[in-house]
C-alpha cells in the first residue's frame, strides 16, 4: 500500500491506468455485436482503440495541463498568497473568502490545506479559524470548472504555442512562469477537446446511453463521480469529463450535477491519504474537509432537481436552435451548479466552524509522545515539497524551533556557574542531542527539496538556510563541548573572578546571548533588522575582549595563588564566547542582501 501510494502524483496515474483497463473491459463486453449508425448509411462498430486513445490521451493532457498550470501559479504567486493567507484569517468569514481566493489562484485546494496545517502548527491560526479557510478552498476549487465551461478547445493550440515560447525563451523567471500557466491552460482545453471528440461516436451507442441515464439516479451518479475522482485524484478531471460529455449531448444536467457532487466526496480520498503519517494538525484538517464535503452532499442529494433549476435560472441562454441551445448551455449549468453547491454549503456551515473543530479534535486527539523518541520536527511537512516557497518557510520555522533550544542552552550556562548546579550541564548535553536530531532532519528535508525545480531566489534561500542550520548546530557544539567544560571548572573549583572581571564577562555574555537570539530570529523570520543588530554588536564585543585582555595582561605579575591558571581559564571563556558570536554572525550574514553581507 505504501509503495503504491508513495505520492499523490503516482497514485493519480496508477488510478488512470486502472481506469483505462476497466473502460476497455466494459467496452469489449458491451459492444459485442452491437451495430452503430455512422455518418453514412452503413453499419459499423465503434473503433474502441481510437476512442480510448482519444479519451484517455485527452485526460492525460488535461491532467498534465492542470499540473503545469498549478506549478506556474505556485511559482509566480505562491509566496505572496502565503502571506495573504496568514494575514487575512482573523475571523471565519475572512478565512473563507481568503481560502477561496488563494485556492482559485493556485488552482490547488491541497496547497491551501498544507498552508493551513503550517499555520496551525506554528500557532498563527487556530483550528476553528482554519475550518473557514478549508470551506473557502472548496469554493476556490470550482474556478477550474468555470473555465472549462467556456469550451475554448478550438483555440487551445494558441496559448500552448505562446506559452511554450515564453517558457523556453524568456530570460526572466516571472515570464517563464506565466508561460507555464498559459501553456498549462492551453493543454487543459486541448485535452478537453480531445475527450469531447473521442466521445462523439457514443451518442448512438445504446449501452453507453443507458449507463448515462442511470446516472440521473442521484445515488448512482454520486457514487460514479466519487469513484472516478478517487481513482484519478482530481475532481477537476471528473467535472471536466462531465462537461465534455454534456457538450456532446451525452449527459443531462441532473446527471452532471450528481457527478459533480460525487467528485466532492472523491476528493476526500486524496485528502485522507495525504494525511496518513502526518502531524495531528494535518489529520484534523483532513477530517474537517471530509465532514464538510460528505455532509454537504448528503444535504443536497435529494434536492438535485431544485439545484438544477436554480443553475438554469442563473445561467445564460444561447440564442440558437432550441435543441442545440440546450446542449450548449448544459456545461455552463453544470459549472454553475457546482459553484452554487459549494457556496451555499459554506454559507450554511460557516456558523458551525467551532463544532467542526471539536469533532476533528475528538476524532484525532493529540497523540502521546512516542516511547524512545526524545524530539521530532514540529513544522516540516513532506507534502509541502511540491511548493518550494512553502517548504522553505516551514524549514525556517523549524530553525526557530531548533534555535529556541540553542538559546536555552546558552542561557543555562550562567546559572550553572553561579548556582554551582551540575544538573544544568546535564540538561545542556541532552538539548544538544535534540539539536543534532533536528539538524539531521532539516538537512535531509533540504536535500529532498533541492531535487525540485527551484527558482533562483528559492535556490539562494535554500543554500542560506542550509548554511544557517550547520552554523547553528556548530554553535550548540561549542556550548556543549567547550563552554560546559569551563562551567564545570567553576562549579567544581573554588576560584572566582574579580568583581570587575565578572562585570566585563557579564556584559560580554549578555551581548552574545542577545546576538544568538537575534540571529535565530533573523533566519527564522527573514528579519534583516535582527540580522543587522547581530552584525553591529561586533564593535562592543571586540571592546569587551580588549578590556579583558588588557586587564589580564596588567595583572600577570600578581602573586595571587593559581592566578595564571584562572587567567588562562578566563581567556579561554572569552574565546569560546567570541566563537559563539562568530557563528551567530555567520547566520545573520546569510539573511542580509549579498552586497551588504560582503561588506560586514
Amino acid at each position: 500500500m505504501n509503495f503504491l501510494f508513495k505520492t499523490t502524483q503516482s497514485y493519480k496515474y496508477t488510478g488512470l491506468i486502472f481506469l483505462s483497463l476497466l473502460f476497455f473491459a466494459w467496452a469489449v463486453t458491451s459492444s459485442a455485436g452491437v451495430p452503430v449508425a455512422s455518418a453514412s448509411l452503413d453499419e459499423t462498430t465503434i473503433d474502441w482503440f481510437q476512442l480510448g486513445m482519444g479519451l484517455f490521451g485527452g485526460l492525460a493532457l488535461f491532467l498534465a495541463g492542470l499540473d503545469m498550470l498549478s506549478d506556474g501559479l505556485k511559482k509566480a504567486a505562491g509566496e505572496a498568497l502565503k502571506i495573504l493567507l496568514s494575514k487575512l484569517t482573523t475571523n471565519r468569514f475572512m478565512g473563507a473568502v481568503t481560502g477561496a481566493f488563494v485556492t482559485g489562484v493556485l488552482n490547488s485546494s491541497s496547497v491551501t490545506t498544507v498552508l493551513v496545517v503550517s499555520f496551525i502548527t506554528a500557532g498563527v491560526m487556530s483550528l476553528s479559524q482554519s475550518v473557514g479557510v478549508i470551506m473557502g478552498a472548496n469554493i476556490g476549487s470550482t474556478v477550474t470548472a468555470q473555465l472549462l465551461a467556456f469550451n475554448l478547445s478550438a483555440y487551445a493550440l494558441l496559448p500552448i504555442a505562446i506559452g511554450f515560447f515564453m517558457t523556453f525563451t524568456a530570460k526572466h523567471e516571472k515570464v517563464k512562469y506565466y508561460g507555464m500557466m498559459l501553456m498549462g491552460l492551453g493543454l487543459v482545453f486541448f485535452g478537453m477537446g480531445l475527450m469531447s471528440d473521442a466521445m462523439t461516436p457514443l451518442r448512438t451507442f445504446d449501452p453507453f446511453i443507458e449507463f448515462l441515464k442511470s446516472m440521473e439516479n442521484p445515488i448512482i451518479g454520486v457514487l460514479a463521480g466519487a469513484l472516478f475522482t478517487g481513482l484519478v485524484q482530481s475532481s477537476a478531471a471528473t467535472i471536466g469529463i462531465a462537461i465534455a460529455m454534456a457538450s456532446e449531448g451525452l449527459l443531462s444536467l441532473p446527471a452532471g450535477i450528481a457527478l459533480a457532487l460525487g467528485a466532492n466526496i472523491g476528493t476526500c480520498v486524496t485528502v485522507m491519504f495525504a494525511a496518513l503519517g502526518k502531524p495531528v494538525e494535518a489529520v484534523r484538517a483532513a477530517i474537517v474537509h471530509v465532514l464538510f464535503n460528505v455532509m454537504g452532499v448528503l444535504l443536497w442529494i435529494l434536492f438535485i432537481p431544485q439545484l438544477a433549476e436554480f443553475a438554469v435560472s442563473i445561467s445564460p441562454v444561447t440564442a440558437d436552435v432550441a435543441g442545440q441551445a440546450q446542449v450548449s448551455d448544459v456545461p455552463r449549468q453544470i459549472a454553475n451548479a457546482n459553484t452554487l453547491f459549494n457556496v451555499i454549503n459554506t454559507i450554511i456551515f460557516l456558523g458551525f466552524t467551532g463544532w467542526f473543530a471539536k469533532i476533528a479534535t475528538r476524532l484525532a486527539p493529540t497523540p502521546a509522545k512516542k516511547k524512545g523518541v526524545i524530539i521530532e520536527t514540529k513544522y516540516i511537512i513532506t507534502d509541502a515539497i511540491d511548493t518550494p516557497s512553502l517548504a522553505l518557510e516551514q524549514v525556517r520555522m523549524e530553525l526557530g524551533h531548533m534555535g529556541g533550544l540553542v538559546n536555552t542552552m546558552l542561557h543555562s550556562v550562567q546559572p550553572a556557574i553561579i548556582d554551582k548546579d551540575r544538573k544544568q550541564i546535564d540538561k545542556i548535553i541532552l538539548m544538544d542531542n535534540k539539536i543534532n536530531i533536528l539538524e539531521e532532519s532539516i538537512l535531509k528535508y533540504l536535500r529532498l527539496l533541492r531535487q525540485e525545480e527551484l527558482t533562483d531566489k528559492e535556490s539562494i534561500d535554500l543554500q542560506a538556510i542550509m548554511t544557517a542550520t550547520i552554523n547553528l548546530e556548530e554553535l550548540a557544539d561549542v556550548i556543549k563541548n567547550e563552554l560546559s567544560e569551563i562551567a564545570i571548572y567553576y562549579i567544581e573549583g573554588e576560584q572566582k573572578p574579580s568583581k570587575i572581571t565578572r562585570e566585563l564577562f557579564q556584559n560580554f555574555y549578555q551581548d552574545v546571548c542577545h546576538s544568538v537570539h537575534d540571529a535565530v530570529k533573523a533566519i527564522s523570520e527573514e528579519d534583516q533588522q535582527a540580522a543587522e543588530k547581530v552584525i553591529n554588536r561586533r564593535a562592543d564585543i571586540k571592546s569587551y575582549q580588549d578590556k579583558i585582555v588588557t586587564r589580564k595582561s596588567s595583572n600577570l605579575g600578581s602573586e595571587e595563588a593559581n592566578y595564571l591558571q584562572r587567567a588562562r581559564m578566563e581567556m579561554s571563556l572569552m574565546e569560546k564566547l567570541y566563537r559563539i558570536y562568530s557563528h551567530a554572525r555567520s547566520i545573520a550574514k546569510v539573511v542580509l542582501p549579498a552586497a551588504l553581507s560582503k561588506n560586514t
